[in-house]
Order: C-alpha cells, then sequence, then structure tokens
C-alpha cells in the first residue's frame, strides 16, 4: 500500500473511530460505507485504510474501544471504598452513566442482539464475556453473604443490563416507554438483595 495521504496527518484514528461508531450506530455494520466514515473524519478512504485497512477491523476497534473504557469504568466502582451494596448501586450507575454519554455503543449492541449483518456476533463476545465475568465474580465473591439465596447471579446481571442498554437505545421513546425516571438501581437493589439487606 502507498504512502498515506497528506490529510492522514490531520486525522487521528480516536477521531475515525468517532465517525465510525456514529455510523455504525445509525446504519449498521453493511450498510455503513467506509468513503462516509472517512468524509465525517474529514479525510479521504485510502487514508482511512492505512489506519483500519478492513471495515472488519474497524468494527472490532470501535467495540474494543467501547468496552475497554466501560471495563475501566465498571473497575473503578467496583472498587470503591464503601459497603457491597453501595457498589453495586455505583456498578449500576456507572453502567447507565456511560451508555447515556455514549448512546452509539448501546444502538450497536441492540442492533447485533436482533441479527447484525457483519462480524458483530463474535467480536461482541470476546468484548462482552470478560466483562460480564468480571462482574459476575465480584457480585459472587464480594456479595457472597449479601445477595438473595439462590439468585442466579448471571442472569441477574444482564436482567438489569440489558434494561438499561434498551431505555438507552431507545431515543425519543425513552421517556414514554420508561418514564422520565431511570429506575434501575432500584431494580437491582430488588433483585439481588433480600429486603433487610438492601441498605448499607
Amino acid at each position: 500500500m502507498g504512502r498515506p495521504l497528506a490529510s492522514a496527518a490531520a486525522a487521528t484514528p480516536e477521531r475515525l473511530l468517532d465517525a465510525a461508531e456514529q455510523g455504525f450506530a445509525r446504519t449498521g455494520f453493511g450498510a455503513t460505507r467506509l468513503e462516509d466514515i472517512a468524509a465525517v473524519a474529514g479525510i479521504r478512504r485510502p487514508s482511512l485504510l492505512y489506519h483500519y485497512p478492513s471495515k472488519d477491523e474497524l468494527y472490532a476497534a470501535v467495540v474494543h474501544r467501547s468496552f475497554n473504557r466501560l471495563g475501566a469504568a465498571l473497575m473503578a466502582a467496583m472498587a470503591r471504598q464503601v459497603s457491597f451494596p453501595e457498589r453495586v448501586d455505583g456498578v449500576v450507575d456507572t453502567y447507565a452513566q456511560f451508555l447515556a454519554d455514549n448512546p452509539a455503543p448501546a444502538q450497536i449492541m441492540v442492533r447485533e442482539l436482533l441479527g447484525g449483518d457483519g462480524p458483530g456476533h463474535e467480536i461482541l463476545l470476546a468484548a462482552v464475556v470478560p466483562l460480564l465475568d468480571v462482574v459476575e465474580r465480584f457480585v459472587r465473591v464480594e456479595g457472597h453473604a449479601l445477595i438473595r439465596p439462590g439468585l442466579p447471579v448471571r442472569a441477574a446481571i444482564l436482567q438489569v443490563a440489558s434494561g438499561i442498554l434498551l431505555r438507552s437505545a431507545a431515543g425519543s421513546l425513552r421517556v414514554p416507554l420508561w418514564g422520565p425516571i431511570d429506575h434501575a438501581r432500584a431494580l437491582a437493589r430488588l433483585l439481588f438483595f433480600p429486603s433487610t439487606k438492601a441498605t448499607p
């Protein structure tokens, strides 16, 4: 491959990832064109391909960047020096706030859950499952004496997480469907803890 165009010097991988994330969220993997992503980033397609040689690689980079950022935020919430129920609150709040501040990853995930048209299933499995494993281990180990007896931990985590995900991806339907208040924290408390152990 030849040298990148001069305009590529002004473009960073982060700008390309930002443009790609918005494109994939809006139109999905198949319908998103590299030419359009490059135009939004202010470069031409050959310059984009210098940084990311294929659409699959660009998509993978978008997904991994989002989950690396989310993972770091969740790890910080799990490490806080407060009670376990308060840390659960923090994990729920952090996840909800991350998706509120970054709605595109939520839209990408919902597209993939509904039967995406690209390499997303394998990429999301590689990004999501390890993060889910970390959160499940946190709940089982740190909360073993506090969580509801017999709780199917992984299913409970996914129940709360999927509700937040759908609410975040709903756009203008969010308030008509869920109302103006996010009740994820209260629902997580009811789901994870017996009433006598839900308060810190």
